[in-house]
């Protein structure tokens, strides 16, 4: 088992069946162009947890600067393959990217997270996470 960055495009399309899971409305045709876009765009960098020579669970994070919150990294997809859960992989990516705050001298870890989803609240708050704020949104459709 091991950790590191999907880079290639064959690492990044690797990891579409386990983010699907979370992101149901992305595409397997369009998801390496997706992934490419924030990469450009954002800085975002995508992290799989690899078992067997597949990825397992997967991590969308952005190193971020804000007046609010100084530098940090923000979490954008935090997601366990459904077969696999139970074997602490999350714990295994957010332990990656706490060290890797840490490493960066972030100033904090942030993610947002849908309200429906119980079992990871249960699992940000035993990682001594706080909820510190409400998350509005408004549509354009």
């Amino acid at each position: 088992m091991f950790i590191r960055l999907a880079i290639s495009d064959e690492e990044i399309l690797a990891t579409y069946p386990v983010m699907h899971q979370l992101r149901p409305h992305l595409e397997e045709g369009s998801y390496v162009q997706r992934i490419r876009k924030l990469q450009q765009s954002g800085g975002y960098r995508l992290l799989t947890l690899q078992e067997n020579g597949q990825p397992r669970a997967c991590a969308g994070y952005r190193v971020c600067d804000s007046l609010a919150w100084g530098t940090f990294i923000y979490v954008d997809d935090l997601i366990t393959d459904q077969d696999s859960r139970g074997k602490c992989h999350a714990q295994q990516l957010f332990d990656w990217l706490e060290r890797e705050a840490a490493r960066l001298g972030c100033d904090a870890l942030h993610l947002d997270s849908g309200v429906q989803r119980f079992d990871a609240h249960r699992f940000y708050l035993n990682q001594r996470m706080n909820i510190t704020c409400h998350h509005f949104e408004k549509r354009y459709e």
